[in-house]
């Protein structure tokens, strides 16, 4: 297959020109789309879409309670799938629990949920990845810059842009508790970055990333070509949506207020995954599902 979108292959980075959709399908013909077409404005344009409130109080204290008795259930368990801090014991992410565990597999196929990633990519879809993020008060740490995509592509073989990140606030967003922060329009752009993928190099990367991570010119450029960084804030319970190749990033967390979220990507059936386009082995299947016998949600 070719690459669309090449990466890790040069010496000096390069801003490519996005050649897939930000929405897949065609919204002239969907007269019960399940956001608006204002939110879809917003979502084509920025690459990002906040919901508040879509979950109520009560489910937002059950997936709370879960995530933690989770967190409790693995503190002593040696697991690939338990990622900890670079330099700490503590739980940094569990990942595939849309597929260990029943409550999160519920989550997952909510389907207010999927009437809004299946319209925004115009197709059936599957899980990708999951995963629970904690960032504790005082010592979480900071996700560096990236396109979600640039690694999927490089690492996973996802052919092209079409997948959507769900990060679910399971705490209070606040400005300074390490809270996500995108680069509005940053999905229209692709950072080809420098630097060859060493082999297993997400059993670093999903500590620290370093390899995939865009340089200083281009993260300025789509900075100021985008109008800034937006931090979308509120209350736990609040969704954000956003399109695999939107630039974020988050700063750790020195504050006394944690900040939590259940992550899923969900991509479009029409987008399995290839060989990796970096050349490398693939990753394993609790960070990149492509078994192709999983069944699609709709």
């Amino acid at each position: 297959m070719k690459d669309l979108y090449p990466s890790r292959k040069k010496d000096q980075p390069e801003i490519l020109e996005r050649k897939d959709p930000v929405i897949h399908t065609d919204r002239s013909l969907d007269h019960h789309a399940p956001i608006s077409k204002q939110q879809l404005d917003s979502y084509k344009k920025n690459g990002f879409l906040q919901i508040e409130n879509f979950f109520s109080d009560e489910e937002v204290k059950d997936m709370q309670k879960a995530i933690f008795e989770l967190q409790d259930s693995t503190k002593h368990v040696t697991s690939d799938k338990v990622i900890r801090e670079p330099e700490s014991d503590d739980i940094r992410s569990i990942f595939h629990v849309h597929k260990d565990d029943n409550y999160f597999k519920d989550v997952a196929n909510d389907q207010r949920i999927l009437d809004i990633v299946n319209h925004l990519l115009g197709s059936d879809v599957y899980i990708h990845q999951s995963r629970i993020n904690y960032k504790p008060g005082f010592k979480g740490k900071e996700f560096d810059w990236h396109s979600d995509f640039e690694t999927w592509h490089a690492e996973d073989g996802m052919p092209r842009m079409r997948a959507v990140s769900l990060s679910i606030a399971l705490s209070d967003n606040y400005t300074f508790n390490g809270p996500l922060m995108l680069i509005p329009g940053s999905q229209n752009y692709y950072v080809s970055c420098v630097g060859e993928t060493p082999d297993n190099n997400y059993k670093e990367s999903l500590k620290k990333q370093k390899v995939g991570v865009p340089d200083e010119d281009s993260l300025r450029w789509l900075a100021e070509k985008g109008g800034g960084i937006s931090v979308p804030t509120g209350k736990a319970g609040s969704i954000t949506l956003f399109e695999s190749n939107t630039m974020h990033g988050s700063t750790s967390n020195i504050t006394p207020y944690p900040r939590n979220n259940l992550f899923m990507v969900y991509n479009s059936v029409e987008n399995r995954l290839v060989e990796p386009f970096s050349g490398n082995k693939k990753r394993p299947e609790y960070i990149a599902v492509r078994d192709s016998g999983i069944p699609a949600m709709s």
